[in-house]
C-alpha cells in the first residue's frame, strides 16, 4: 500500500499553512518570488466547515481511478506513490471526474509555445495537479513538516491497520462498558 497524507480534523485549526508551504515545495528551487494568487497551486488543500476545519490530498490509492481514465497514460504508479507526468498530460479533466475524493484538479500556466515562425506565442497550458508527497523533497512532504498543530501525518499500511485495529478495540470496550452499566 502506497502511502498517503492523513489529516486529523481534531487538531486541525485551518490555518492554511500547509496550502502555503506545498505551493513553495512545487515551485523551483522553492522560489516564493513571482508567487501569486495566479500561479498558487497548492496540492492539499483545507476545507472549512461551520465548526471544524481539515486538509485534503490524494490518498494514492492502490488502484488509482485517475490513472485507470487517463488517455494518455500521464498518471502512473512509481516509487510508492501515484504522480502526474506533465510532459503527457492534456489537461483533460478525466482525472478530476474519476477521482473519489476530490483531490485532483487541472490549473493552467503559461508556457512558450514555437510557433515555427519568427514569433513564439505565450499561451495557456492545462495540467493535471496532485499530491506527490513531495517526493523531491529529502525532507519529505512539506505540509507535515510546517502543520503548527501536527495535524498531518503520512501513514502506510501497519500504521492504517493499527488504527483500525484501535478503533475495533475501542469499540468493542465502548460495547462491553454499555452492557454492564
Amino acid at each position: 500500500m502506497n502511502r498517503f497524507i492523513l489529516a486529523d480534523a481534531n487538531k486541525c485549526i485551518g490555518c492554511r499553512t500547509c496550502e502555503v508551504a506545498c505551493a513553495v515545495a512545487h515551485r523551483p528551487n522553492g522560489d516564493v518570488t513571482g508567487l501569486s494568487a495566479v500561479n498558487f497551486n497548492p496540492r492539499i488543500h483545507v476545507v472549512k466547515g461551520i465548526d471544524i476545519s481539515t486538509a485534503t490530498a490524494c490518498r494514492q490509492c492502490e488502484d488509482a481511478p485517475c490513472a485507470n481514465v487517463c488517455p494518455n497514460n500521464a498518471i502512473q504508479r512509481e516509487l510508492g506513490f501515484v504522480h502526474v507526468l506533465q510532459d503527457r498530460c492534456i489537461g483533460c479533466k478525466t482525472c478530476v471526474v474519476a477521482c473519489p475524493y476530490g483531490a485532483m484538479e487541472v490549473v493552467t500556466h503559461p508556457i512558450v509555445r514555437n510557433t515555427g515562425a519568427a514569433v513564439n506565442v505565450l499561451v495557456e497550458k492545462a495540467q493535471a495537479n496532485k499530491c506527490d508527497l513531495c517526493y523531491t523533497r529529502p525532507e519529505g512532504p512539506a505540509c507535515i513538516e510546517v502543520c503548527p498543530t501536527k495535524a498531518l501525518k503520512c501513514i502506510d499500511r501497519n500504521e492504517l491497520e493499527a488504527m483500525s485495529a484501535e478503533k475495533r478495540r475501542r469499540a468493542a470496550l465502548d460495547a462491553g462498558a454499555q452492557l454492564y452499566s
